[in-house]
This record gives structure tokens, sequence and C-alpha cells, in this order.
């Protein structure tokens, strides 16, 4: 059985867990060791006990503890090459840094990974697709252009984690400045509503079962609307839409193709 929970999806700070009964992924880690370990803990599974830790891209939010976690525990932590030259200086050493290519796959257990490159205002980033027996989940967050390679890649996801950041209505009204509106808006930024909408119209599918958004604005968005998009988008398909936590761990959901 495929599960997973996020972590924490916020400027706070990222990170996801994906595993099995076999195999425990992380997917970033903007956690302090200590507030990792005790979010892993309300899972009951310990830090030690990762098999690896996948990278997306090294903005402070998703990579700010991966040097502690690494020398307290030595798991793997594998990220594209631009991601590891531009890692910030803080993280220190990473005793076991593995490199890999925008698009390699990658076999952990019974999890396959296949890696593929978005677009964002960062170096080299990815995101990941996971598939264990008959289940797959899709991950899309921190990307501001939903090319078609991502709408490939998510092709058939029987749960998906998508960010659905900001409402461009909300963006334009509000208090950030016109250059970080453009910033958030273009093509290397993040994903609105909208674009969620439309991505969603065209990833949908009778086996589609979990929809659970990321990365939503405190200041320009509201996770109720982002909700109510999303299910508007999905039609009459029984799918489960939710918003996870910005702070906290959402609950462990389980993937049933």
């Amino acid at each position: 059985m495929l599960r997973f929970a996020v972590l924490g999806s916020s400027s706070s700070g990222n990170a996801m867990l994906v595993f099995t009964e076999k195999t425990r992924i992380l997917v970033d880690n903007g956690f302090s060791y200590r507030k990792l370990s005790e979010t892993l803990g309300t899972i009951g599974i310990l830090p030690e006990s990762l098999d690896a830790v996948l990278v997306t891209h090294e903005h402070t939010d998703h990579v700010r503890g991966l040097g502690p976690l690494s020398r307290k525990t030595g798991v793997p932590i594998f990220m594209t090459r631009g991601c590891a030259e531009c890692l910030p200086p803080y993280t220190g050493n990473i005793a076991n840094l593995v490199r890999f290519e925008s698009g390699d796959s990658l076999a952990f257990k019974d999890i396959e990974v296949t890696s593929f490159a978005v677009c964002h205002d960062a170096a080299d980033p990815v995101n990941y697709t996971f598939k264990s027996q008959d289940a797959k989940l899709g991950t899309a967050t921190d990307f501001g252009h939903c090319s078609q390679l991502t709408r490939a890649r998510l092709a058939g996801s029987h749960a998906l984690v998508i960010e659905s950041n900001y409402c461009p209505d909300m963006l334009r009204r509000g208090p950030y400045p016109p250059q970080v509106q453009q910033r958030i808006h273009s093509r290397n930024g993040h994903l609105s509503n909208h674009d969620v909408q439309q991505l969603l119209k065209e990833l949908s599918h009778d086996a589609l079962r979990l929809v659970v958004l990321t990365h939503i604005s405190r200041e320009n968005n509201t996770p109720d609307l982002a909700c109510m998009l999303a299910r508007e988008a999905l039609g009459d398909l029984p799918v489960n839409v939710l918003a996870a936590p910005a702070d906290s761990a959402s609950p462990v959901f389980e993937i049933c193709p």
C-alpha cells in the first residue's frame, strides 16, 4: 500500500513523506532536525529509518534541514546536479549526496520514482511521481507553468499533490509590491487557482481518488477558495479534495487504485 503525508507546506518549511511497509522516502526538508523528528514521530517513523531524501530545489524552505539530517542519520540525499551546485552554504557538508539528471528514474525497494523538470526560479528544479504495485502518486509543487512534460508525467495518477498558491484577484489587490507579484505570476513562479483548475480538468480520470492542495498563500488565497475551485474542475467525479495544513502534518493518506 502506497501512503503519504504532507509534513508542512509554507514558507516556514516544506516536506512530504512517501512510504510503504518496506520503504520510507522524504521529499525535501525545510525543518530543523528536532522539528522533523517530532513530526515524523506522530506517524511512528524515526528519521534514521528513512531510505532516501529527494530534493525538488534549493530554496531555503525546502532544504533548511538537509545538513543536520544528513550528518545525524547518513541517509542518502538525492538532487539534480544543478541543485547541488547552488545549495545555500549553511547546509554544510552533506555526507551522502547523490546527484542525478532531471528526468532520471530511481528505484527504492518497492517504490519507483520518476523525476521531471518544472518551471521555477531555481537551479534545475524537479518534481516526482511515485509508483508502488498499481498505485501512482503525482506531485507538482513550486512551479509556474504546466508544460506538456508535466502533464504527461502526472497523467494516470491515483492521487495528486499540487500547489494552488494564489488567487489572481487577491494577489493584485494584496500587499505585495509589483515586482513580487510579477515573480509569483510568471512562468517561473507559482500556480494560481485557475491554473490548477485547468490542470485538473486535463488530468481527471475515473481512477483519480484524491487531490491534496499545497503552498496556499496566506496573503493571496484561502484554503476554502482553492478547494472550491478545484472541486468545480473535477465535476461529478468522486475525488476527495483537501488543503494540506500550512504548518503541521496532514493525515496519512492511502492510495487505493
